[in-house]
């Protein structure tokens, strides 16, 4: 299931980047948060490029930060009073504009910073922006039906025949029997709530992100129990701190907790006593830190940088078996809490994984 949807998740994120790559210059969409300000939510190729590091780095990232990177001429034309009508910086017409909305939040606005050569007055970019973002609203709502549409039927059949087995064979089964059929149909719900959640992030002007109280200890131990269910030979010394309480969206933050517990369990596998640990811890300059650690395979701190990338695995799927994306759906999503994530490793020794939530 994990697999499944990291995999729509990663192909969400090149549809949404289509129409700003399709952009003639440096463009960054930008999103107004109450109480955190200006944060980056994506970014073309030529923006990440004039940025000097890949475009995954700098989603979610303050607005502030991008600037203090970009050349000092642009930086101070992009802090103007006259941006938000446009205005020319050397070879470059710069614009702060508003994305159009179909259906405005209160709670979130989104505006483009878009840099397009000079050109004659009709090719100006205000026109040009609004067709751009229309033509990536209609694609997004057609990639997005699509994708609803071809997973929610299957699942309808998986949840229909498991209600009518538990309905009208519920008294012939066994509690362990039972059990299983119980935890098809709360699968069935959770990954139909999952698609919901993965659709609202493509959902640039649409859909806000749930802020709500999640205790991420209970999420880890349901996470961890499911886990169980499957091994339950396993020899496990498993340690969950209590009452981390934290604000965001709860299907978003369990998915976060799916992708990293479910990795220290498979990379931990091969060991007689699997070691597995979710606490949290004051970090000087980031303040609370939360933590994944395991005592299983590790890998090269060399390749640590790829690991947060699409399609990019540290081990051969005949060692661990996996598709290589669920930690770039991570990483989106600390993002949309306005975190970060990192990992220290070393190989057969293990392997941490540290993320910070927006409070």
């Amino acid at each position: 299931m994990r697999a499944m949807m990291s995999l729509i998740d990663a192909s969400m994120l090149a549809s949404s980047n289509r129409w700003l790559d399709a952009l003639p210059g440096p463009a960054w969409l930008l999103m107004d948060l109450p109480g955190q300000g200006l944060r980056l939510q994506d970014l073309n190729q030529a923006a990440a490029q004039m940025l000097g590091r890949p475009a995954e780095l700098w989603r979610g990232q303050p607005w502030q930060a991008c600037l203090d990177c970009l050349p000092a001429e642009i930086r101070e034309a992009a802090r103007g009073a006259d941006i938000g009508r446009g205005l020319a910086c050397g070879a470059w017409w710069l614009r702060l504009a508003p994305v159009p909305e179909e259906s405005p939040s209160e709670s979130t606005r989104l505006s483009l910073f878009s840099m397009w050569p000079q050109s004659p007055p009709e090719h100006q970019p205000v026109a040009l922006a609004a067709q751009a973002s229309a033509a990536a609203r209609a694609d997004q709502d057609s990639f997005s039906y699509t994708v609803s549409h071809d997973l929610r039927a299957p699942l309808r059949v998986v949840e229909g025949f498991a209600r009518i087995l538990k309905e009208d064979y519920g008294r012939q089964l066994d509690g362990m029997g039972n059990d299983a059929v119980d935890r098809i149909m709360s699968a069935t719900a959770r990954m139909n709530s999952m698609i919901d959640a993965l659709l609202s992030l493509t959902q640039l002007s649409s859909k806000t992100m749930v802020r709500e109280p999640v205790d991420l200890s209970l999420l880890a131990r349901l996470v961890m129990d499911d886990l169980q269910c499957i091994d339950p030979a396993r020899q496990l010394e498993l340690t969950i701190q209590p009452e981390l309480m934290t604000v965001g969206d709860p299907t978003l933050l369990r998915m976060v907790l799916e992708n990293l517990l479910g990795n220290a369990w498979k990379y931990s596998a091969k060991g007689e006593l699997s070691q597995i640990a979710f606490f949290a811890e004051q970090q000087t300059g980031r303040g609370l830190v939360y933590v994944v650690r395991d005592n299983g395979a590790g890998f090269d701190m060399r390749g640590a940088e790829r690991l947060f990338s699409v399609f990019q695995r540290l081990h051969s799927a005949s060692e661990f078996p996996g598709t290589g994306v669920g930690l770039a759906s991570v990483r989106r999503i600390v993002h949309r809490h306005g975190g970060e994530i990192w990992a220290r490793s070393e190989p057969g020794r293990g392997a941490s994984f540290f993320f910070t939530l927006a409070p």
